[in-house]
């Protein structure tokens, strides 16, 4: 309870999100009795054990740093260059290429930090000029959403993806047999449709936009 508190009354406060995570920590390891050299080590036993997740903070300094040289000014840049590019053919060319990709196992070839912050949604701008507020904040709802759908749908058709190892032993533990390679089998019904459904839906996005109707 003594964390609980430290949070609640912390982020009610507004202070950093980080500090009062650390202080919940310490009271609660502190209220079971465990002294403060003892909460450091394990704090740090945990974050060495889970080091791998900090790699995303990686590779959100350098997409900083990518940004700050001029990153998003260059992909805007590069699609008034190109003749024919609309942001709906962007937005369904980036749905194949993440669906397909995650489908073969690369979830790390997108993401939001990575590729739609930085590169995706001031494409999609770009190939809207003179757009509005409402339609760019609307452009980069699609270009986030875009990734979400095409990672979501098309991971599970690869074979070693977690969420497929997942299903199997769901399946198991109820006296179902299921071989990897086929729950990735018929998970590809399920994507093909997602990306006709989804594509479908940005082609309405791309009329709606040409009749400069962005709601």
């Amino acid at each position: 309870m003594s964390g609980i508190l430290v949070i609640v009354i912390g982020f009610g406060l507004g202070l950093n999100p980080m500090l009062v995570v650390t202080l919940a920590a310490f009271a609660s390891a502190m209220a079971a009795g465990y002294g403060p050299l003892a909460v450091v080590s394990m704090i740090g036993h945990g974050f060495v054990e889970n080091r791998l997740l900090s790699l995303p903070l990686l590779a959100l300094a350098m997409v900083g740093l990518l940004e700050r040289a001029g990153l998003r000014e260059q992909a805007r840049k590069l699609i008034g260059r190109m003749r024919g590019a609309t942001s709906a053919r962007i937005l369904l060319f980036y749905l194949v290429f993440r669906e397909i990709s995650a489908a073969l196992g690369l979830r790390g070839v997108g993401g939001h930090v990575q590729m739609v912050r930085p590169i995706v949604a001031p494409m999609t701008e770009a190939a809207q000029p003179g757009a509005d507020e409402q339609t760019r904040r609307l452009l980069r709802a699609h270009a986030a959403a875009v990734d979400n759908i095409g990672s979501f749908f098309g991971e599970d058709v690869f074979v070693a993806v977690g969420s497929v190892l997942l299903i199997r032993a769901v399946l198991a533990q109820h006296g179902i047999d299921v071989a990897p390679l086929h729950v990735a089998f018929w998970a590809l019904p399920t994507a093909i449709a997602a990306l006709l459904i989804h594509g479908a839906r940005l082609l309405l996005l791309g009329r709606r936009l040409r009749r400069g109707k962005a709601s």
